[in-house]
């Protein structure tokens, strides 16, 4: 049976990638965008060019108010589109950028950083937990900032290490379901991720080159792929991990 992955924030970028990868692979995909619904549908035509199936659906991952009509929604999409009433990989990708120095930090920044990167990963993977298959896969995405620090993403850092966290307690706790949960950490990587900073200025895409054994910062290309070869059954051993996918940032 054709494996289902959801992806959240796949309109661009990581997610993008990974949900373009986990269809190369064979798989079909539920991405889900927060207010980009063209580019959204247009990585939904690139899975079906590929002969996949695909939906997109809107999502705020720091609204956790909406995550209840959300998985109805998503139900109702894979009787739809499936015949289904589950889907067997969650990737918890969906995030964004803000940062600023400790002493510069403001609540709003730092309440929004726990809403959508800790937050919003606890209670969409807890609110999804009846429709995810049991054997299944789930990937949250991290950073190397959270072992390589760099002076203005602390909160942003902090946020993700409590989801390393999280996910050996998944790890632990379900176990019992045989659905495995492992942690990826991306380096620095070119993207419009906060603004496009590594992708844009050229002083910190050298800096974080410098900083890399392979010599360069990373494209989506490096992750996407290695994400979905995560979730197939070649790897069904890999457990409570957390996989650092930098090119040897900070060594």
């Amino acid at each position: 049976m054709t494996k289902i992955a959801l992806v959240t924030g796949a309109s661009r970028g990581l997610g993008r990638n990974t949900a373009l990868s986990v269809a190369r692979r064979g798989g079909d995909v539920v991405l889900t965008y927060h207010s980009r619904a063209d580019e959204a549908e247009a990585v939904v035509a690139e899975i079906r060019a590929m002969g996949r199936k695909a939906v997109a659906m809107q999502l705020d991952t720091g609204d956790t108010g909406a995550f209840a009509a959300f998985a109805e929604r998503l139900r109702a999409a894979l009787r739809e589109t499936w015949g289904r009433e589950t889907f067997d990989h969650l990737v918890n990708n969906a995030g964004h950028g803000d940062y600023a120095l400790f002493g510069q930090t403001t609540e709003a920044q730092f309440d929004r950083l726990v809403d959508v990167h800790f937050k919003g990963v606890y209670f969409l993977t807890q609110t999804l937990l009846p429709l995810l298959a049991d054997g299944g896969r789930i990937v949250n995405l991290s950073s190397g900032l959270t072992r390589v620090c760099f002076p203005g993403y602390g909160a942003y850092a902090a946020v993700k290490g409590a989801v390393e966290v999280l996910t050996r307690y998944m790890a632990k706790e379900l176990g019992s379901r045989g659905i495995a949960v492992n942690t990826v950490a991306p380096g620095a990587i070119e993207t419009d991720f906060g603004g496009g900073a590594v992708r844009d200025n050229p002083e910190i895409n050298t800096l974080f080159a410098g900083l890399t054994a392979l010599g360069r910062v990373g494209v989506p290309d490096d992750i996407g792929p290695m994400v979905a070869s995560l979730l197939a059954q070649e790897n069904r051993w890999v457990n409570a991990q957390r996989i650092e996918v930098s090119g040897g940032q900070g060594i």
